[in-house]
């Protein structure tokens, strides 16, 4: 199944914005990174965020999350949101915020 071009079009319009971003096609989808580290991007119908693994651990918290898990083994630190946990600008805006919070911590690529 190919990575939903709207919810790519939605995150590049917040993305734009920000300075050191690059994006990449990845996990069959496409990431954007912020100094070379990963940020956030799409997968199928989801949004993934990179959120460290504290954080992550919070965000399953909330409804229409789950582990980024795409090969059996989930990553840790990252989430997949399902479209009802962004479907507001304000709501991408929030998440992508915590993503590029986590990414501004690393060291640059």
């Amino acid at each position: 199944m190919p990575y939903n071009e709207e919810i790519d079009a939605r995150i590049k319009k917040i993305v734009s914005r920000w300075k050191n971003t690059d994006v990449k096609k990845m996990f069959g989808g496409v990431c954007f990174l912020l100094n070379g580290n990963m940020v956030c991007g799409v997968y199928k119908d989801y949004l993934i965020l990179r959120l460290g693994e504290k954080a992550s651990f919070e965000a399953m918290k909330q409804p229409h999350t789950k582990p980024f898990d795409i090969t059996g083994k989930p990553m840790k630190g990252w989430v997949m949101v399902d479209g009802e946990g962004f479907k507001t600008d304000n709501k991408l805006k929030f998440w992508l915020d915590k993503a590029r919070g986590f990414a501004k911590t690393l060291p640059p690529k």
